[in-house]
């Protein structure tokens, strides 16, 4: 019950901060998650992921850039299947170390980052990055959000949203196929999915009253807080 609760808690906050910037869901989460269960992180992350990702893309659907998505998950198929075999062949703490350093590296890009153009070359160049670093550990948004950071929110939201949705398929398949997707992370997906359906009904009326600009400062720090947390209780 205890671990239901601390889950429940981290996924609706995590669920409502993606739902109101667009994304986060993981940055948030996933170095906490980690710390409760190991096997949080990718798969169970991933699956929670998918329902936000088509309410996210229902609610805003219109504004979602298709041409753009389908060449960003053309990139994410080789980046899976690198992702997916590193998760089957590295140990648990390798792992935690590639997510708290894979979260400090997207706070770091989503901050200093220049102005990218989405063209088709780095729209599939986000894709493959978005590939590894989302299967490995379920942080696949930096990338792609990195490439739409200067877009509107209803734009940005939609279109990740879309990639969301797509690229979580892939990578959940991916790590079924390697076998790092089993029962107990069945079970610990059910865990997740009530929080962030809470979350992100709950980010509905946060649109209404928070800029996400002003949000977006916090959620990375946060983030990076939990990186932290999560890099020093694995070297100790």
């Amino acid at each position: 019950m205890l671990l239901f609760a601390a889950a429940t808690l981290l996924a609706a906050i995590a669920a409502c901060v993606q739902g109101t910037v667009g994304f986060g869901l993981a940055l948030t989460s996933a170095p906490l998650l980690a710390l409760l269960d190991p096997a949080f992180v990718p798969g169970p992350l991933l699956v929670a992921s998918l329902p936000l990702a088509l309410a996210a893309l229902a609610r805003e659907r219109r504004h979602a850039d298709v041409r753009g998505v389908m060449t960003a998950v053309a990139g994410r198929v080789p980046g899976t299947a690198v992702g997916a075999l590193a998760v089957a062949a590295l140990p648990v703490l390798v792992l935690h170390v590639s997510i708290g350093l894979l979260v400090l590296l997207g706070v770091a890009l989503s901050l200093w980052a220049p102005r990218f153009d989405p063209t088709r070359r780095v729209l599939f160049s986000a894709g493959v990055i978005s590939g590894v670093t989302g299967t490995i550990a379920a942080i696949g948004g930096p990338p792609i959000a990195l490439v739409y950071q200067h877009a509107a929110g209803p734009r940005l939201r939609a279109t990740l949203a879309l990639y969301f949705a797509l690229g979580t398929v892939l990578s959940v398949a991916a790590l079924w196929l390697t076998g790092s997707f089993g029962h107990h992370e069945v079970v610990l997906s059910a865990l997740l999915v009530p929080g962030t359906a809470v979350g992100f009904l709950a980010s509905g009326p946060v649109l209404k009253v928070v800029d996400a600009g002003r949000l977006r400062p916090l959620v990375l720090g946060v983030a990076a807080v939990s990186a932290v947390v999560l890099l020093v209780t694995a070297l100790l």
